[in-house]
């Protein structure tokens, strides 16, 4: 799973990319601020001096009496009243105090100083009269060769700052990366259903494994910001549970949380989101962009870590066709409670030999959009379009009727597929949510003539605090995807690929059940024990129930 489960953003909220939208499956956020700031260290100033340039600073005062802390039979007043009346080199704080009895350091000293001395050369320069006696030239002459060092050494430590402020500045890279993980360790096991692999006579000729396995699925994602709005996710993978598909003999009873890794570390998500303006961003990358990635999440039980436990369970399968890895998506926000998401996504978009098998616009592909409409604030619904090429006629699915074409077809021939469907979500109040999806798909052969539907639909509740706050309980209930028609010619249709091959949809109808419950250990830990039912197998009233039973636990940090 090439997703990352943080984050989906909910139907009213901007683009604003700041936190990706499934990077450890469904995480509600990424951390990252949505505007990147740096606490600068405070400088050392002293407010006192007018010539200093501080925040802190009030605008200059014309006289003693307008600083309250300062009475006339303190010690400096009248030094106080020369410096404000005669040369009017004396600020004070914004609350209109001096602060007489602040220490004072030698560098806010010759600053100070310098300041004042400055102001004297103005008024020397506008030829005030009789406001600069000889007396205090000879002693502000004195006081400036006493701290020429101190004023020398300041300067050059003010230019070292300048040169230091403008070379970082040009350099400047200003990133904010946060490290984020899952970690799911799991238990599931199956029973031993007869299942009639290859339907002729309706007679069961194969058994499913009873196999208990133990399962580990790590994800470790850097989430970059280098403006605070922007978003470079990098994401690393490894695993050891493979498809469930050998064992039950279907593919109806995957998890969600398998891998096909065999624990080797694979880079499952590599793309940078940014926005072009207040209400349009765009993601581009080499993996992770796909339309699950890139579409607004709808369904409240998505997640691989946190949400159902079955793959069907996780969303609109049709979001899955194409199979794609890498490409280019795009989030607009049109006003407050409509969205539009676009993508085009490739399975192999850096193979560069064989066009029929991968490249960017070659091998199985997959472009779409999604309307994501918020009607009221507790209504989501998202409408949703795709259009694929598979050359190979498999839909990239991975659950239910992916498969178009027999197996046993005298020849292969690639498909064009056009894919329609929509999920809505009602929050009836802040513990009780219901919703559903459906799904069609209508794909054309291009090298034979023919095509073929399926269709596939849910309706689901989630529970959140159920029993305890934190946790959450689930229910769906639904057909996988299915081939209701398919008119190639003979020998090439899929649903009697066994037999003769003919023409015709599935003669029967799976249908999944589906029950867990989440519980919250600690904030980091959450445990989720559940069960799945396939009724009718492979469309195939013949077959035994297969039933899945897991215990997942999901760790983040």
């Amino acid at each position: 799973m090439s997703e990352l489960d943080t984050i989906a953003h909910p139907p009213k909220t901007p683009p604003s990319f700041v936190v990706a939208r499934k990077t450890i499956q469904k995480t509600k956020s990424t951390g990252l601020p949505a505007k990147a700031k740096v606490a600068h260290p405070e400088a050392i100033r002293s407010p006192e001096f007018s010539k200093l340039p501080s925040s802190d600073s009030m605008e200059q005062v014309t006289s003693v009496s307008q600083l309250s802390d300062v009475r006339p039979t303190d010690w400096a007043f009248q030094a106080l009243q020369t410096l404000v009346e005669r040369y009017g080199c004396i600020a004070g704080y914004p609350d209109q105090t001096f602060r007489g009895d602040r220490a004072l350091t030698r560098s806010e000293f010759a600053a100070g100083l310098n300041a004042c001395l400055d102001r004297i050369q103005d008024l020397i320069a506008s030829q005030t009269t009789n406001i600069i006696t000889r007396q205090d030239l000879e002693i502000a002459q004195k006081l400036q060769i006493e701290f020429a060092t101190d004023l020398a050494a300041l300067k050059g430590h003010i230019d070292r700052l300048e040169a230091r402020t403008t070379t970082i500045e040009k350099q400047q890279f200003s990133t904010t990366t946060r490290l984020f993980g899952q970690a799911i360790a799991s238990v599931q096991t199956s029973n031993r259903a007869n299942i009639d692999l290859f339907p002729r006579d309706g007679v069961p000729e194969r058994q499913g494994k009873l196999q208990t396995t133990l399962a580990s699925n790590l994800q470790l994602s850097l989430a970059t910001s280098f403006t605070g709005r922007d978003l470079l996710l990098t994401t690393l993978q490894t695993g050891n549970l493979r498809s469930s598909a050998p064992n039950l003999l279907t593919n109806m009873g995957r998890l969600s949380y398998e891998s096909e890794q065999d624990n080797q570390l694979v880079v499952s998500d590599l793309s940078y989101r940014f926005p072009v303006s207040k209400n349009f961003g765009v993601l581009v990358g080499a993996s992770g962009v796909t339309p699950s990635n890139t579409f607004r999440g709808i369904n409240p039980l998505e997640g691989s870590g946190e949400g159902a436990l079955s793959l069907l369970g996780q969303r609109n399968p049709i979001l899955a066709i194409g199979n794609g890895t890498g490409g280019i998506g795009f989030d607009w926000q049109i006003n407050r409670r409509v969205s539009l998401q676009g993508v085009y996504s490739a399975e192999i978009p850096g193979f560069p030999g064989n066009a029929d098998v991968g490249g960017l616009i070659g091998g199985r592909y997959a472009a779409g959009a999604q309307l994501t409409i918020a009607p009221t604030r507790n209504i989501d619904l998202g409408i949703h379009y795709l259009f694929s090429r598979s050359p190979d006629g498999f839909l990239g699915t991975g659950i239910g009727d992916s498969q178009l074409l027999s197996p046993f077809a005298p020849t292969r021939t690639a498909f064009t597929t056009h894919a329609v469907g929509a999920t809505l979500t009602w929050r009836v109040n802040r513990k009780f949510t219901i919703g559903g999806w459906g799904g069609w798909t209508s794909s054309r052969a291009l090298s034979v003539v023919g095509s073929v539907q399926t269709t596939n639909w849910m309706v689901f509740s989630a529970l959140p605090d159920l029993f305890v706050p934190g946790n959450l309980g689930g229910i769906l209930f639904g057909q996988p995807p299915k081939i209701t028609s398919s008119n190639l010619p003979e020998e090439y249709n899929f649903p009697r690929f066994s037999d003769t091959g003919s023409k015709g949809g599935q003669p029967d109808t799976a249908l999944h059940l589906e029950l867990f419950y989440r519980a919250r250990v600690n904030p980091a830990l959450e445990v989720t024990p559940g069960v799945i039912v396939i009724f009718n197998p492979n469309h195939n009233k013949a077959n035994d129930p297969v039933v899945v039973g897991a215990v997942r636990a999901t760790f983040r940090f």
